[in-house]
């Protein structure tokens, strides 16, 4: 039996006449995880769909096991053993944890009839849910579970396929830093037992630490395919971007000077989420909020911007207080808020780019008392604002916004904001999904708007990015403000441990 489990060799995909996998080829040993790098839009996903029987290939050749395989769906893969787990989990919120792990292949009763045999999924359900260690119960809908749980059930129904081959795409973005290292203790486990493992993340310190080999994809080609002793993560931002990047943070001139806040909050609380909630953002500042998956800092986030309710205390804009708290007056004081879930509350993902920008000024943009649009005007605006924030795409009116990578799509959803010229601007998770180049323009777009007198709460779960944007972090748990902490006085260690104080 030969060492090697996948081979690619000469892979080739189009799109629309425009090539985006160029001879990409790399091996792939048993009981081995690859890391699979690259920018947003270098290949990696398509390279992925194509062995996970999402895409078709134009050219190229897949070997599994020595024999030349072709998969034209996700069924096709999976009875080949090959698992995918998507970035964009397939889970189906109204059905329960035991059902979405069966869903396509549900033991039954009989074979002559299509009943289901409940008492075999349940125990099934539970020997899967072992597999990534996950105590819930399997008739728990998934809608009353946390993101992080939610993944691992994705993870569960992957391992429960007898797969020889799981793909991992970006499997960490929801898993607090505990269900992260319980992920790369299954992973480990995995390749004890000779399964095999293609990890793709943009956390460059996990592929380090978790990975024998690293592919490096830079524009749709392999620009360093080795053994993962063989790197550094400054080589690898170096081949992942074409240049070397000195820093990860761009510099910004500290706050001088007194502070004038934009954003006043007094004693917000909503039983269950939030308790006594008090800070200040000022103009020209970044307020980093940390906590832990839980700590309330993502519900903050939506009270504040007028999508969810709270029962006592007052937030003021300035000198006016907002009563009633809706999205509109939000909106209408200044305010921005950039959700965590790009793609599901974010953006409109069938509509075009220059649509998605256009969408929150509509009524800032519309002329008369009909309010009415010059649609040539609003294609104007829409491409000085993608220009702005570099949106890689030749024609904005007509790309729909799922065709973009991860990055660009973050690029919208920050550029529609923008062209309101917000002076508070609401950030949770901005870089999450993204890679480290699109995160440095990220990174520029945020200073540049402080710079200009604009107010940032930065929301991140990446410690190093709050202790390198912010002027002062916030520490959230379970609903409450831990303690606040000047720059002068970041340190890691110690953020930490507020957070994880009970």
């Amino acid at each position: 039996m030969s060492e090697v489990l996948l081979k690619v060799q000469n892979l080739c995909k189009s799109f629309f006449n425009v090539r985006v996998l160029r001879d990409v080829g790399f091996e792939l040993r048993r009981g081995a995880v690859l890391g699979l790098v690259g920018e947003n839009g270098s290949g990696k996903s398509t390279t992925m769909n194509i062995i996970g029987g999402v895409l078709a290939k134009d050219e190229g050749l897949i070997e599994l096991d020595g024999r030349s395989i072709a998969p034209t769906n996700s069924r096709d893969a999976q009875a080949l053993g090959i698992a995918f787990i998507h970035q964009e989990l397939s889970l189906f919120p109204n059905l329960s944890v035991e059902e979405n792990l069966f869903l396509d292949h549900f033991p039954r009763l009989t074979s002559a009839l299509p009943f289901i045999d409940r008492r075999k999924l349940r125990e099934l359900a539970r020997k899967a849910l072992e597999l990534v260690d996950l105590k819930v119960a399997p008739q728990t809908p998934v809608l009353r579970l946390p993101p992080g749980e939610r993944q691992l059930v994705e993870i569960a129904k992957a391992l429960s396929r007898q797969a020889r081959l799981i793909i991992f795409d970006e499997p960490t973005t929801s898993l607090t830093a505990r269900e992260a290292e319980r992920l790369f203790e299954i992973i480990r486990r995995l390749r004890a037992q000779g399964i095999s493992v293609i990890y793709i993340s943009h956390i460059l310190g996990d592929v380090m630490r978790l990975c024998d080999d690293i592919v490096v994809l830079r524009d749709g080609q392999v620009v360093a395919s080795e053994p993962r002793v063989n790197f550094t993560i400054e080589r690898l931002v170096t081949l992942m971007v074409g240049r070397t990047i000195d820093q990860l943070f761009p510099e910004r001139a500290p706050v001088s000077g007194p502070r004038r806040a934009a954003l006043t909050v007094r004693g917000v609380s909503q039983p269950g989420v939030v308790k006594d909630i008090s800070f200040d953002l000022n103009l020209g500042e970044v307020l980093g909020v940390s906590g832990l998956m839980g700590s309330g800092r993502s519900e903050l986030a939506r009270i504040l911007f007028g999508l969810d309710p709270y029962s006592d205390g007052e937030i003021c804009v300035g000198d006016t207080r907002l009563v009633p708290l809706s999205p509109r007056s939000a909106m209408d004081r200044g305010m921005a808020f950039l959700t965590e879930n790009r793609r599901g509350e974010g953006l409109m993902m069938e509509a075009s780019i220059a649509d998605n920008i256009v969408l929150p000024s509509l009524i800032e943009q519309s002329h008369g008392f009909a309010h009415f649009l010059r649609p040539a005007q609003l294609s104007g605006v829409a491409r000085g604002v993608a220009a702005r924030v570099q949106v890689n795409a030749k024609t904005i009116d007509r790309t729909a916004v799922r065709m973009l990578s991860g990055g660009n799509q973050q690029k919208v959803v920050i550029g529609k904001w923008l062209l309101r010229a917000p002076s508070i601007f609401i950030l949770d998770e901005p870089t999450r999904g993204i890679d480290v180049g699109a995160k440095y323009e990220v990174y520029k777009i945020i200073n540049e708007m402080v710079e200009g007198g604009a107010a940032i709460l930065l929301i991140s779960s990446e410690i190093e990015e709050l202790i390198g944007m912010a002027d002062r972090i916030m520490v959230m748990g379970r609903g409450e403000v831990r303690s606040f902490c000047e720059r002068a006085n970041f340190d890691r260690e110690t953020l930490l441990s507020a957070a994880l104080w009970d």
